[in-house]
């Protein structure tokens, strides 16, 4: 397996002067680990970013400081709320011969035969799946095969993903339901106000015949006098 490899230089700049090196187009970063000292760093942002789209958050990576070689995973990535540019870092530093966890991405492949019929929506319900595996053993995602989902109801359960077993040990409950073929909803009807005939005003509450007139609350009723 090639080795990826990403340069990194120690960092003095903290707080919030690190805005001046995201302006330099830099990455300001922190190295943790067990029986690790956290070290302060930054990397370039372009290699940051090619380096994260080929390895993500599980793959194991070379963080190359001087000549100080660490294997790190990229543990947690800070996005910019509205711009979505990275503005922070963690590497994760791991020894090779102890076992980690990580979060394992979840990707539906394949065409559904109940989507293509329209018998159903395949639904996926869970992203991620919490696995234990040597840092080199990690796999890189779960790719779930839809194309024999083909009636409602029917799913895939985390037993049923593909993976190593004999390195790769799965922590997410095994009947957990991945994906699964869910009917088609039905949409509701909502049928529109009728219109008032010309010339009449709705009114709210009861009217009385006549001038059309409600007595005030607590008003005395009118009674008719007897004509004499």
């Amino acid at each position: 397996m090639s080795k990826t490899i990403l340069k990194a230089e120690k960092r003095s700049v903290e707080g919030r002067k690190v805005k001046t090196l995201r302006n330099k187009g830099i990455l300001p970063g922190n190295v943790f680990g067990k029986k690790v000292k956290s070290l302060a760093v930054q990397v370039d942002l372009k290699d940051f970013e090619k380096t994260y789209k080929e390895v993500g958050e599980t793959g194991l990576l070379t963080l190359s400081i001087g000549t100080d070689e660490r294997p790190v995973l990229i543990h947690n990535l800070q996005l910019h709320p509205i711009s979505d540019e990275s503005v922070h870092v963690d590497f994760l530093q791991v020894d090779l011969k102890v076992k980690v966890e990580a979060d394992i991405p979840v990707e539906l492949s394949g065409e559904s035969p109940a989507e293509k019929q329209g018998v159903g929506t395949v639904v996926q319900y869970v992203n991620e799946v919490k696995v234990e595996a040597l840092p080199a053993d990690l796999p890189e995602k779960f790719e779930v095969d839809t194309s024999g989902l083909a009636e409602v109801d029917q799913a895939i359960m985390v037993k049923d993903l593909s993976y190593d077993k004999a390195k790769v040990e799965v922590k997410t409950n095994p009947d957990e339901i991945v994906a699964k073929v869910e009917p088609p909803q039905k949409e509701e009807v909502v049928e529109a106000p009728v219109a008032p005939a010309e010339g009449e005003v709705p009114t709210e509450g009861a009217v009385e015949a006549g001038n059309g007139e409600q007595p005030a609350a607590g008003a005395p009723e009118a009674k008719e006098e007897p004509q004499s």
